[in-house]
């Protein structure tokens, strides 16, 4: 067991870089995991990974050897998914991932009672509204909002996701309300945006069709939620999904504006390797939730 433990975590750390975030993903100490590797060495009597003071590289071959030793992870992993669907029992663990308010809200409270349900599943959920490589950073389930681009995975609609325009009372207090898209030019429009983004737009819902709205503002974050409370702070107009703001709207703290004309509506969905799908506990998983998420909506 021990060698295949040393595999997982070879595995891991060439895939992540860094020895510090290999074990992480693996619930390791940066001790524990590089002697897994120091093993691994030893056992073969060559050098797989190089070391430097900035970065950590696979030497040719240690990339030889993670290719083939990939390849038994994922046979191991297939293997321990045919056994527990012939159990019943689901064992393991299951990665997932989403944007950072979503998965707060929406995905973080069905973990506690799928679990419950299966006590032989462990998940590890990790919250990014940054683009995440699903392959290389071996997530089984990814949960996303927009249009997939990747035919490389399997794409699973939950629903489409109403989108709002929004401000608080006092910022339109200060600065009007913008009476039709073209006045949203003269107002500080909140965008979310990561580095090396294309020009910033929203595209809104016109009797005319989609229309390409180019918007501008003083303030950008890739942190969906810091466009929630820059909103709610009087600082502009946030471009956010209704379920994120439903209740502050209730609560009269923000306000919908242009309503006759809201922007297009993300799709919802799940993303999943197509060979994760023979994997009977992702499968579970998405299943429930999917279930779970369609009442939201």
């Amino acid at each position: 067991m021990s060698y295949l433990e040393s595999l997982r975590v070879f595995v891991r750390v060439v895939e992540l870089g860094s020895i510090t975030a290999g074990g992480r993903d693996l619930r390791l100490s940066p001790a524990v995991a590089s002697n897994r590797i120091k093993d691994l060495e030893n056992r073969f009597g060559v050098r797989l990974l190089n070391r430097t003071t900035r970065k950590l590289t696979a030497t040719e071959i240690g990339r030889a050897f993670y290719d083939h030793a990939r390849r038994v992870i994922d046979t191991l992993d297939e293997a321990e998914a045919m056994v527990s669907s012939f159990s019943g029992k689901p064992q393991g663990v299951i990665r997932l991932t989403a944007p950072l308010g979503l998965g707060r809200r929406l995905i973080a409270p069905l973990i506690p009672p799928f679990c419950s349900d299966n006590p032989g599943v462990d998940i590890r959920l990790r919250l990014s509204d940054r683009n995440v490589n699903i392959v290389e950073d071996a997530i089984d389930l990814a949960f996303f909002l927009g249009e997939p681009a990747d035919s490389a995975l399997k794409w699973r609609k939950i629903a489409d996701c109403p989108r709002m325009l929004v401000a608080s009372p006092d910022y339109l207090a200060r600065h009007g309300t913008p009476a039709r898209p073209e006045d949203l030019a003269d107002h500080n429009c909140l965008l979310l945006r990561y580095p090396r983004s294309p020009e910033y737009f929203w595209v809104l819902q016109t009797e005319d069709g989609p229309r390409k709205m180019m918007v501008g503002g003083r303030f950008d974050t890739d942190d969906g939620d810091v466009l929630t409370s820059w909103a709610l702070a009087g600082e502009g107009i946030a471009n956010r999904p209704r379920y994120e703001v439903i209740q502050d709207l209730r609560d009269g703290r923000l306000v919908e504006i242009l309503p006759a004309t809201p922007p297009l509506p993300a799709q919802f969905g799940c993303l999943t390797p197509h060979r994760r799908l023979q994997d009977p506990k992702v499968r579970m998983f998405a299943d429930f939730a999917v279930r779970e998420l369609k009442r939201v909506f």
